[in-house]
């Protein structure tokens, strides 16, 4: 896609959400299906039913994807499409790989240690690039893309999560 035909998918979109800002705001689903005779839980993706369970530091055997390396792949999805709009958008030519990695005390997911935290204690985000851009175009191409990525900016503003259980017979 080129710089133009981005901006006149973009532009109608732009204009709306300046006139109203409500029409902005979309709620985004995802929905899971506990696995009943294991520890899984199944989740349809837009493309595929994703299948998560224990990854191998908690008793998993590795056959089931891990929720953390989900978190981690939606990380380097959302940035490498951002990093592409914004490329786009700045008509800089970009190609290369788009990598994440973060680190997990499991003993805080397995309560082994009341100090270790559960979650990732460290995430590293990492972009290695081929482009003739300058360096200037490309530093201004990764603070848009930070930015801008919602998986990103989530992370690091943690915003408020409600969490409630609703019983059926």
């Amino acid at each position: 896609m080129d710089t133009t035909k981005l901006r006149e998918l973009q532009a109608p979109l732009k204009a709306q959400y300046r006139e109203d800002p409500n029409s902005a705001v979309v709620t985004l689903k995802a929905d899971g299906e506990l696995d009943g005779t294991g520890v899984a839980c199944r989740v349809q993706t837009a493309t595929a039913l994703a299948e998560a369970g224990l990854h191998p530091a908690t008793g998993g055997d590795g056959t089931q994807l891990c929720s953390g390396d989900m978190l981690l792949e939606a990380l380097v999805a959302c940035a490498g499409v951002t990093l592409r709009a914004v490329a786009t958008s700045l008509g800089l030519e970009v190609s290369g790989r788009v990598h994440a990695e973060g680190d997990l005390d499991f003993r805080g997911t397995l309560g082994v240690a009341k100090d270790a935290p559960v979650g990732f204690r460290d995430i590293r985000l990492t972009f290695d690039l081929a482009s003739s851009a300058s360096a200037d175009e490309l530093a201004t191409l990764i603070k848009l893309t930070e930015r801008y990525c919602v998986v990103l900016q989530t992370l690091r503003s943690a915003p408020p999560t409600a969490v409630e259980m609703r019983v059926s017979a």
